[in-house]
């Protein structure tokens, strides 16, 4: 499995961007993809999750209601739409998926320990 992440970039406060996460070598129907990020001199914290074939969205409190996680099956992607961006955003942003083809437990998801494959990250930076 490989992920690829990208989309990040420079963004005024109170602005939007897009990341994107293709995965290649996923074969199952049956997956799971959360995004994360770190700042620096911070530890690495879940963002957002998806498990698609049962439609379930979870996402960290401190991006609840301005950011979305959705896929694109055919184009075996998955998007984290970020809207009403802040500077403490400001992260490098990884995608990652396991192997486990079972849907995490809302209490777990935001484990990074849970993710066997990960992006190279994206950065993301939020500042006038």
């Amino acid at each position: 499995v490989q992920l690829q992440a990208s989309g990040g970039g420079l963004v005024q406060p109170g602005g939007s961007l897009t990341l994107s996460c293709v995965a290649s070598g996923i074969t199952s129907d049956t997956y799971s993809i959360a995004w994360f990020r770190q700042a620096p001199g911070s530890e690495r914290e879940g963002v957002a999750y998806t498990y698609p074939s049962s439609g379930t969205r979870w996402y960290a409190n401190s991006v609840k209601g301005r950011f979305t996680i959705s896929g694109d099956k055919a184009r075996n992607t998955v998007y984290l739409h970020m809207n009403s961006l802040k500077p403490e955003d400001t992260a490098v942003y990884y995608c990652a998926t396991r192997r486990s083809p079972n849907r995490l437990i809302l209490s777990a998801w935001s484990r990074d320990d849970m993710y066997d494959h990960w992006g190279q990250g994206t950065q993301v930076t939020v500042s006038s």
